[in-house]
């Protein structure tokens, strides 16, 4: 299981939310490429982004940061974030990023995503933000009516690369993954799936990595120094018992 970092970008500087919350956010840094190297360093085999203001606003802002990031590392990396149009795919990936994370847009318009996803084969990420098992959407200010499994078995017949799930009540809370939802997507898609949110321990990631998953993102624990992100990798290979 892979064990892929998060950069979360508002305002040029490296940042956390709480369960999505603008009003609560801690600012680790003002150089996401410093991190982005740092991360590089430890051991990451791919990073992820969040453009913030660009999930609020529904286009592109921490454009500069992002650059500096891909230019800055060899590993790829992948954004989400205000991924709403065809130009705005084409811009980001001309701009050195391997894969595009699209939650919103794909819920507003399948029919939209569906062609996006056999115009640009292999690199888009279907990203499922949900509470009690409900898609959340518009940067996880909406929640709608739509279950996060259904909608992704909607899209499992695309060329898609991964789905990314993540669970809003548990991202920033560090109280544990939901181990059930992760689980009842992998089994249900074909697609490889990317857990989020919730990871406050190395054992969060060992009973992670008993998941038929392909990988999980951390954020906050690596943040706060919970732990390394070179023990992180050793416990995403680790057996649990």
């Amino acid at each position: 299981m892979q064990v892929i970092p998060a950069i979360d970008l508002r305002g040029g500087r490296c940042v956390r939310l709480k369960q999505g919350d603008f009003e609560q956010e801690t600012v680790f840094g003002d150089d996401p490429a410093a991190m982005a190297a740092l991360w590089e360093s430890q051991g990451a085999s791919r990073i992820h982004l969040v453009d913030l203001d660009g999930a609020k606003s529904g286009r592109p802002v921490n454009v500069a940061a992002v650059r500096a990031i891909t230019r800055g590392v060899k590993i790829p990396c992948q954004l989400g974030g205000g991924v709403r149009d065809r130009a705005t795919i084409a811009a980001w990936l001309d701009a050195g990023l391997d894969w595009l994370v699209v939650g919103t847009q794909a819920l507003r318009d399948p029919e939209w995503f569906e062609a996006m996803a056999h115009e640009f084969p292999g690199r888009l990420v279907l990203g499922l933000d949900a509470r009690s098992g409900r898609v959340a959407a518009e940067g996880w200010l909406k929640v709608s009516e739509v279950r996060a499994v259904d909608l992704a078995l909607r899209f499992d017949r695309l060329p898609l690369a991964a789905v990314i799930y993540t669970d809003i009540a548990r991202d920033g809370m560090l109280q544990g993954p939901d181990l059930d939802g992760t689980l009842e997507l992998a089994q249900a898609l074909k697609t490889p799936v990317i857990a989020s949110g919730g990871v406050g321990s190395l054992a969060d990631l060992e009973r992670l990595s008993s998941l038929p998953i392909l990988g999980c993102i951390v954020g906050r624990a690596l943040y706060d120094g919970r732990f390394s992100l070179v023990e992180a990798v050793q416990a995403g290979c680790a057996s649990p018992d």
